[in-house]
């Protein structure tokens, strides 16, 4: 909206200045950048029906509607997910290189981050989100998802030991691109004992088609397989095949196309200098924000 003199009024003003954030916080929650993009429509809505002279902390206050709304969307999609044919994956966004000097951020995005925040439930997700990625504060967080400060300081300590036990260790920049990179190399080669030597024993591989392209149906657990599902199975693809190095959720992924035609993006878990998870992308509905740059913010 804008005014008579045709400047953006105040409330347009404040959403846009938030809104990297916002849809950060919704795709956090969702894993999903379709489904945060309706949550930001919804969000707007609400806050443009806001008595901003009754609004202290525009910041606090749109993260409280986005939360709300992207909990509530997630409770509604999992129906959905239990249905889904195949292993469901995040989906991919492609980012800024810069987007490794937050490391925190980088991290909390990371495609091997996203898939363990997978496996909390929608409140322990929120709470998590909130509190350990933007710093928001117990009792905000009480208000958001209506339970008592207390209830929400237990789910968060459950939350963060859930998460503890399965969150992938730090890796710098250099290290994550090195690992990539041989990796890269040995899948364009189809060099299997190459890329058993950069796999790590108990690599566990998995793919999500939707349903609409062909993916593994289950995980695949262990080097040799791996090995041999990337390196020789690939190797078939020959000159058709080519793995594009780039950023995405702020870590080192292969852009993968076949004949010239984007086929789906590979991300990793990396652990010890060794890939211990490999997530390949290739539902179509998925690979909408590989053609250009997310901002994503706290």
């Amino acid at each position: 909206m804008v005014t008579e003199e045709g400047h953006p009024d105040l409330a347009t003003e404040m959403f846009v200045r938030y809104r990297n954030l916002l849809f950060t916080v919704a795709y956090e929650m969702l894993g999903s950048a379709a489904d945060a993009e309706d949550v930001l429509q919804e969000t707007w809505l609400r806050w443009a029906e806001a008595d901003l002279d009754e609004v202290r902390d525009p910041r606090a206050y749109l993260i409280r509607i986005t939360t709300r709304q992207a909990l509530s969307r997630l409770r509604a999609l999992a129906r959905r997910r239990e249905l889904y044919i195949g292993p469901w994956l995040p989906e991919p966004l492609l980012t800024s290189a810069t987007l490794a000097d937050d490391i925190e951020l980088a991290e909390s995005i990371s495609m091997a981050m996203l898939v363990v925040l997978e496996t909390l439930s929608p409140t322990e997700r929120a709470v998590f989100v909130l509190r350990e990625v933007f710093d928001v504060g117990y009792d905000e967080i009480a208000d958001v998802i209506g339970k008592s400060h207390d209830a929400v300081r237990q789910i968060g300590h459950r939350a963060r030991s859930h998460v503890a036990a399965r969150r992938p260790r730090h890796v710098g920049p250099v290290e994550a691109q090195t690992v990539v990179e041989a990796f890269q190399r040995a899948v364009v080669t189809g060099d299997v004992n190459s890329l058993l030597d950069v796999l790590a024993p108990d690599v566990v591989a998995l793919s999500d088609g939707g349903g609409v392209k062909q993916a593994l149906p289950r995980p695949i657990v262990g080097a040799d397989k791996v090995s041999r599902l990337y390196g020789a199975g690939l190797k078939h693809a020959g000159p058709a095949l080519s793995a594009e190095l780039v950023e995405v959720n702020g870590r080192p992924a292969l852009l993968i196309r076949l004949d010239g035609e984007l086929d789906g993006i590979m991300a990793f878990r990396i652990e010890d200098g060794l890939v211990s998870g490999l997530y390949y992308v290739c539902n179509p509905e998925k690979l909408s924000r590989l053609a250009q740059e997310t901002a994503v913010s706290r």
